[in-house]
């Protein structure tokens, strides 16, 4: 069974994260950086509200694992001018106190170069990196870059991974384990699937980390739903969606306000 790596086991204790199954449930809301041009006041938010870690999406021209919103709000970004060295240097200026979470195409870690790319992440405060598009078997080099700068690759798993890739996901990833509740582009859904808590419940099998739920985590109810079996939620086109309409920090800091009190209720 894995265990926390001891980088993230310290930074998650510090920001008060729960580091074993067990603990309270985990709040991981994702945040397109760049979508606003108030975009670091969604994260202040995002830790007022209760948030455990927070997912940082780098606007990417091609984001083929994310859905309608989540491309919406990366276009956005990318047509007011974010870049990855701009982001990382506002991420810089901030003391939020809870964990930064890289969700970075392989494209933008290759272009960069592996060690170069986690150089910069951790320089920037982040302490993880999830690369949707990156298989197993192909991540030797962005993993063993991530491990010289003390950044946990964390790594997703679907309802259609085959039992022996799971299980290798599960040996490997760090953080948490990224349970996908539904094989398909990210998005809201109108109700979770038995598949994410069938598969949920596989990777706790195999892991002693916590397996965080994402995919289509709507609202307070199917957060609540999710982690009845999960250790955890990930957030990402509920928030967006409603930002891209319009929504201020405060309104994204009250909705998942809602979410928190409702996993841990």
């Amino acid at each position: 069974m894995t265990s926390l790596s001891p980088v993230t086991a310290d930074v998650f204790s510090a920001a008060g994260v729960p580091s074993a199954v067990g603990a309270s449930k985990m709040l991981v809301p994702y945040v397109t950086a760049g979508v606003t041009p108030g975009w670091t006041d969604l994260l202040r938010a995002s830790v007022d509200a209760g948030a455990d870690a927070i997912e940082l999406g780098l606007p990417f021209s091609d984001p083929t694992m994310d859905g309608p919103v989540v491309q919406q709000a990366s276009y956005q970004a990318l047509c007011r001018g974010a870049t990855v060295t701009g982001i990382l240097d506002e991420v810089s200026r901030l003391e939020l106190g809870v964990p930064l979470i890289a969700f970075a195409y392989t494209n933008l870690v290759v272009h960069r170069g592996p060690d170069t790319f986690c150089e910069a992440l951790r320089e920037a405060g982040l302490t993880g990196l999830i690369a949707p598009d990156l298989p197993i078997d192909e991540a030797g080099p962005v993993r063993e870059a991530a491990a010289r700068h003390e950044i946990d690759m964390i790594l997703l798993a679907s309802p259609s991974t085959p039992p022996q890739r799971r299980a290798q996901i599960a040996r490997q990833s760090q953080a948490f384990v990224y349970a996908v509740s539904v094989m398909a582009p990210t998005g809201e859904q109108t109700s979770l699937r038995s598949s994410g808590r069938d598969l949920v419940l596989a990777l706790k099998s195999e892991t002693d980390l916590p397996v965080l739920l994402g995919f289509g985590i709507s609202g307070p109810a199917q957060a609540a739903t999710a982690c009845e079996h999960a250790d955890g939620v990930v957030v990402g086109s509920a928030l967006m969606r409603r930002v891209l309409d319009g929504a201020t920090p405060t309104e994204i800091g009250t909705l998942l306000s809602t979410m928190r009190t409702a996993i841990d209720t």
